[in-house]
């Protein structure tokens, strides 16, 4: 009875011992020597693909988990009022381009008509100086050509007034077709759909929010460090990741942020223990040619262990070296 019982314990220990092995050959064991190690799941940088205008929702061409370019067109909206009230400006460009015309002709009219009033007066001043003429005539032609100059005073700001009815008129053009090209929603960059927000036929506020795109070539880690650990870090420090749905690859990065405030505070941080307790926020970010590379197998949410590099002596052991899809 008691041999069975010997012979049981040992069992236990034999499975204890070889879990303990299990386990610490995944990588979930202690951090080697100069390295930290902590636990995360994976992000991405979110951007919400939303209205500028209030409108019509028209047409929704993607769907959730598409990928996307950068300046795809993802959504439209209905732009009939714009497109009218673009017709609009622009007969109003014709007019003001037709007045231009008009007041350019009237100005050169008046030219002729000043040429005219300054050759009546020249010979007018002539002949009453020979005395074949009497004064009045003189003066006559001395108001006729004041009038002139006025008149052509006149058309050069008519001519000015109808030059700014144009530019009105092209800036107004120009305004709407920004405008027209905001009611067309595109990719601002390069990623993943990850939720679809609206249905076509909807009516949306301005800011109302359509899309919800994944920027997968901006990818990081976000972990929390004690004081001991997060005040080793270096910016840009080397950094591995072994995620808990694929063990076998381990995964390049690099701590691109550290808190500069703790994120938990003890009541009181007198004493050197309760220091250690302040935990800071680390930000590690995947390498953007790895991302591009693996784009397909890129997904979020994905929790896994991190190992940080503390001193920079340090060596990662080979069960940390990295190991990448093919």
């Amino acid at each position: 009875m008691i041999s069975r019982r010997i012979l049981y314990a040992a069992g236990i220990l034999v499975l204890a011992a070889l879990g303990l092995w299990l386990w610490t050959s995944r990588g979930s064991g202690d951090p080697p020597e100069g390295f930290a190690k902590t636990n995360g799941r994976i992000e991405a940088e979110r951007v919400d693909i939303a209205t500028k205008f209030a409108g019509r929702l028209v047409s929704v061409l993607v769907k959730e988990g598409d990928a996307v370019a950068a300046g795809q067109v993802l959504a439209t909206m209905d732009t009939a009022e714009l497109e009218a009230q673009l017709k609009e400006a622009e007969a109003t460009k014709r007019q003001a381009e037709q007045q231009l015309d008009q007041s350019i002709a009237l100005l050169a009219q008046r030219n002729s008509e000043l040429t005219l009033a300054k050759l009546q007066l020249q010979r007018s001043l002539e002949l009453v100086s020979k005395g074949f003429t009497p004064q009045e005539t003189v003066d006559q032609r001395q108001s006729a050509q004041h009038t002139a100059e006025a008149a052509i005073n006149a058309a050069n700001a008519q001519v000015a007034v109808s030059k700014a009815a144009i530019e009105a008129a092209e800036a107004r053009i120009n305004r709407l077709h920004v405008d027209i090209n905001d009611y067309t929603l595109k990719a601002p960059r390069s990623g993943r759909i990850e939720y679809r927000l609206a249905l076509p036929g909807e009516v949306l506020a301005a800011g109302g929010r359509v899309l919800t795109l994944l920027d997968i070539t901006d990818v990081y880690m976000t972990v929390f460090l004690p004081t001991g650990e997060a005040g080793r870090l270096r910016l840009g420090g080397e950094a591995r990741i072994i995620f808990d749905a694929a063990p076998q690859y381990v995964v390049p990065a690099t701590v691109t942020f550290v808190a500069s405030e703790a994120q938990f505070t003890p009541k009181y941080v007198e004493t050197k223990i309760e220091r250690e307790k302040l935990m800071f926020r680390v930000k590690l970010t995947l390498p953007p040619e790895m991302l591009e590379t693996h784009s397909d197998v890129v997904k979020t949410g994905v929790p896994g262990i991190a190992y940080l590099k503390l001193s920079q002596d340090a060596q990662w052991p080979p069960r940390l070296d990295v190991k990448l899809p093919q």
